[in-house]
């Protein structure tokens, strides 16, 4: 299995994936030209030569990027390849310099997993009036806000032993 940038020969099998899942209503979806123009946000699983997962990080402002578009496909699902993608992705923020990641997401629990916290959507206007309010489903379309600081990073500490 292979984490990188997408291709533009990439890309049909990319909206596949995407698509099965907005079919399912469990994700927006992404037309190909949406996809073709985004192609550089994009990063994608391979394994064998065949794309298993897909996931973007758009920048919305100087200090806030969004993860979007995490898809994966059904049989390669609950292996960790998600969480890998939007590790990949907040590494790609950071190399950016940007320390902060969001997401808009039908299934908060994954992002909570991640250290993602869940906000009110009125912390990102930029996300709202840029995108949101062209989507058939504003205002209502029961994504859940959630946000990471990437400045920040838990340590474990270790307990001294006392001699």
């Amino acid at each position: 299995m292979n984490i990188r940038p997408a291709k533009v020969q990439d890309v049909k099998q990319m909206q596949k994936i995407i698509e099965f899942y907005a079919d399912n209503k469990e994700m927006l979806h992404r037309s190909l030209n949406s996809i073709y123009e985004n192609i550089q946000e994009y990063v994608v699983v391979e394994k064998k030569g065949k794309i298993i997962a897909c996931g973007a990080l758009h920048v919305s402002w100087e200090d806030l990027a969004e993860i979007k578009a995490l898809a994966v496909l059904k049989e390669y699902a609950r292996q960790g390849i998600g969480r890998k993608i939007v590790k990949t992705l907040e590494k790609n923020a950071l190399a950016l310099g940007i320390y902060s990641t969001f997401a808009l997401s039908f299934k908060p629990e994954f992002f909570k997993k991640l250290g993602y916290e869940i906000i009110s959507r009125e912390v990102l206007p930029q996300k709202i009036w840029s995108e949101c309010i062209n989507c058939h489903l504003f205002p209502d379309c029961g994504e859940v806000p959630l946000i990471k600081d990437l400045s920040v990073k838990k340590t474990k500490t270790k307990k001294i032993k006392k001699k």
